[in-house]
């Protein structure tokens, strides 16, 4: 058992004590921004005078080494220690010497679990957003694809008015768009550096706090010591934002889900995406789609796991805290695989074009057209409402669309109508005058995916 404290104890730590307190198993992922931090501290105390050129230069070479090893493979993170930390020391100590003892002057491993936290999310939330812009660009492409592609739009799961699959997706463009920013946001609140806080009431060693976080990238130095090392807010914010990003990957995949069903038959999902069945042998189910829309669930608990760990906890640190990791390791490997099959499963997907246009012209979708047509007749919106209710009533009692009725069944119902009434609710013409922005009309759409492929070339200069 190698541990970074043991002088004020007698007796020997339980074996299931040590097992259940020890986080190497979990927290070995932070070696490579341990090694980070650890340099950077190095270096700060070596301008501070706190520690000598040579031994600043042994242990960062020795420093060096070791990352060096472990991502070569020659260098395993064994169970044997309780922590990273530890680990990192240990085998530095047995490498250089009594300098490597002098590694952890000026700091705690609650500062510096704090500092190497911040440094894997600030990273992760980099990668995350990598991910995400191939999502956009997916989307995007399907966007510029389809801008003539109609389907129906549906509220209350009931076809409701004519889109078109590019306005669709671009609906998922925006939710993700804000997933892009809400973690640039977290990014900037998080980037703040906590090393040098030491246990929770700073040090009586002169170190420069600011000269650190500058190595580190960081914006500035934390503000209070006893904050620094008991936040993580900053983490719960980072969970939030991907729940966030789940709920919206969810929504997709239960459209993706439906749409592929027999009865839409929208979609056609690529073999590479999809399953069979053990017994039955016409199956080809959705289970990606299916598990990116479990596995929400499973990100929104490691929120709510977090926000549970942290809201009884006195001031400053406490061991609670350490449950942090499993929670945020968990959340970030799940959201990033999701994001990663989605966008290939979107890429492969082949759409039924000619089938959603079908379902389009079915349901009604144009009944609110037939009202506008009314309006622009000077009929009031509330009268014209209610023509077009009838109208629908008895079409549905004669099983027969709208643009089916014949002229004088138009008249029956209200004698303002025309014959420019069927040119007036085609597919084409109820999509092509909702021209504001933001709709489906060509124009409006030319100029979101225009505003889409900005805001994309703007993350992708950052």
């Amino acid at each position: 058992m190698a541990q970074l404290w043991g002088g004020r104890f007698k007796g020997k730590t339980d074996d299931l004590v040590y097992a259940f307190n020890a986080s190497i198993n979990f927290d070995k992922r932070l070696y490579r921004q341990d090694i980070e931090g650890s340099k950077a501290h190095v270096k700060m105390l070596e301008a501070q005078k706190v520690l000598s050129s040579d031994d600043a230069r042994s242990i960062l070479n020795g420093l060096d080494g070791i990352l060096d090893d472990i991502e070569k493979g020659k260098l395993e993170i064994t169970s044997e220690y309780e922590d990273i930390h530890s680990f990192v020391e240990a085998v530095l100590t047995e490498r250089i010497g009594d300098a490597g003892k002098r590694l952890h002057t000026g700091r705690s491993r609650n500062d510096q679990v704090a500092l190497d936290m911040k440094l894997y999310i600030r990273d992760e939330i980099d990668q995350i957003t990598d991910c995400l812009k191939e999502l956009l660009e997916t989307v995007l492409k399907l966007m510029e694809d389809h801008i003539d592609t109609f389907m129906p739009g549906f509220t209350h799961l009931q076809k409701a008015q004519p889109v078109t699959l590019a306005h669709h997706m671009g609906a998922y463009f925006e939710m993700f768009k804000r997933d892009v920013t809400r973690l640039r946001d977290t990014r900037v609140r998080l980037n703040e550096c906590p090393l040098g806080s030491g246990a929770l009431a700073g040090t009586t060693y002169p170190l420069d706090r600011e000269f650190t976080s500058e190595l580190l990238g960081f914006e500035r130095a934390t503000a209070n010591s006893m904050d620094s090392v008991s936040d993580r807010d900053y983490l719960i914010e980072f969970l939030s934002d991907l729940s966030l990003i789940m709920m919206h990957l969810s929504r997709l995949s239960e459209e993706i889900i439906i749409w592929n069903s027999n009865e839409y038959r929208f979609v056609e999902i690529d073999d590479a995406y999809s399953t069979g069945s053990s017994i039955m042998p016409q199956k080809k189910n959705p289970d990606i789609a299916e598990l990116t829309r479990g596995k929400c669930g499973r990100v929104y608990g490691d929120l709510m796991s977090l926000l549970t760990v942290m809201k009884g906890i006195p001031l400053a640190y406490d061991k609670d805290i350490q449950e942090d990791k499993e929670a945020a390791f968990d959340a970030i490997d799940t959201v990033m695989g999701c994001i990663q099959l989605t966008s290939g499963m979107l890429k492969t997907m082949k759409f039924n074009t000619e089938v959603m246009k079908i379902s389009a012209m079915k349901g009604f979708t144009n009944a609110t057209d037939v009202a506008d047509y009314l309006v622009t007749r000077g009929v009031p919106f509330r009268d014209a409402h209610g023509f077009v209710g009838q109208i629908v009533l008895y079409c549905i009692e004669h099983d027969k669309a709208i643009e089916d009725m014949t002229m004088d069944e138009f008249r029956a119902i209200c004698p303002e109508f025309k014959e420019d009434i069927y040119s007036a609710i085609s597919l084409e013409a109820c999509v092509e005058r909702r021209c504001t922005k933001g709709a489906p009309g060509i124009d409006p759409m030319k100029e979101e995916i225009r505003q889409s492929r900005k805001f994309l070339n703007s993350i992708s200069d950052k």
